[in-house]
């Protein structure tokens, strides 16, 4: 049984096809979204919490906020998963925008070195010394393959590569293989006309706001967890701390997280185009259209490998 993978870009509309067609085929889905797997941290990550009380979801709510999390250890955890998942008889999907982590559970990561916390701290200190571009200029230098992966304010991922170089000598980036895939899958990738999505990134960071996103940053602020939220990858969160303290006008924080979230939108979409998946686009084929489709590719490959694997046992 395949693993069936429904990724795309923030805001395009995952979440909702993917548990209709969950639903369809008695999928459980895996989430591969960075931010989904921290606690307490549910308007500015979109969790599908009415979908996760009909379909079973895997890898949300697991680490505290700041934990420790990455994609070697999506990759175990995802792959552990799936086989739990193809015992019970179900379908896996990996559903989600984090392509990293996609990528990783697809090709595999070599064993890295392990977390060397003084050498994070030290690096810590001088991006608050001398800003998280100094550090990211550096990164460019050993490993601009990975650089160019990570947006320039994701200060986390830049700190891990940066630290694994000094620890092993190798670039981050040498430590992921894209040649051959480790896992059997079907790879379908949701789309919109880049105008329509960048309206729903609009209306969806607005949507959040009013749902009480300002009230979710402040309770985080108030759990201690200030650094983490104005790290570069928490978009949709580090854009609130300054209104959540009164230091901004709320539209101005609006502004911003929908800018860093269009221009996240336009990382993704890149990196999708290039894994020749099966496109569906929402635009022209609607809700309904579009998990027909996704059901329609996903029996046919399974149709497709059912009858090879009898033609192998006949010859």
């Amino acid at each position: 049984m395949k693993t069936l993978i429904i990724g795309g870009p923030t805001a395009v509309g995952k979440s909702e096809i993917a548990c209709e067609v969950a639903k369809r085929i008695g999928g459980e889905i895996i989430s591969a979204d960075s931010m989904a797997v921290y606690k307490f941290m549910d308007i500015g990550t979109a969790k599908p919490l009415e979908c996760m009380g009909e379909v079973p979801h895997h890898l949300i709510d697991v680490v505290e906020p700041g934990g420790y999390f990455d994609a070697k250890i999506f990759e175990e955890e995802a792959r552990r998963l799936i086989e739990e998942i193809k015992e019970k008889g179900k379908v896996p999907m990996v559903v989600g925008g984090t392509y990293l982590y996609i990528q990783a559970l697809i090709y595999g990561i070599d064993d890295t070195p392990k977390p060397d916390w003084n050498l994070r701290k030290k690096l810590y200190r001088i991006a608050e010394e001398r800003g998280k571009e100094f550090l990211y200029e550096k990164l460019k230098v050993v490993d601009r393959v990975y650089a160019e992966k990570i947006h320039p304010n994701d200060l986390r991922r830049t700190v891990r590569a940066l630290e694994v170089f000094i620890n092993s000598g190798r670039p981050f980036s040498s430590f992921h293989s894209w040649d051959k895939p480790k896992i059997d899958f079907v790879g379908t990738y949701l789309k919109r006309d880049i105008k329509n999505l960048y309206r729903r990134i609009e209306d969806r960071v607005r949507d959040m706001v009013k749902r009480g996103l300002l009230d979710e940053v402040k309770r985080l602020l108030d759990m201690g967890y200030e650094k983490f939220l104005t790290s570069g990858q928490a978009i949709d969160y580090k854009e609130f701390v300054p209104c959540a303290k009164g230091k901004k006008h709320i539209e101005e924080c609006i502004r911003e997280a929908v800018r860093n979230t269009k221009e996240q939108a336009k990382r993704q979409i890149r990196w999708f185009r290039k894994q020749n998946w099966h496109e569906i686009d929402l635009d022209s084929l609607g809700k309904e259209g579009a998990v027909k489709r996704i059901l329609e590719i996903y029996n046919k490959q399974k149709y497709e490998d059912t009858l090879g694997a009898l033609e192998k046992g006949l010859r």
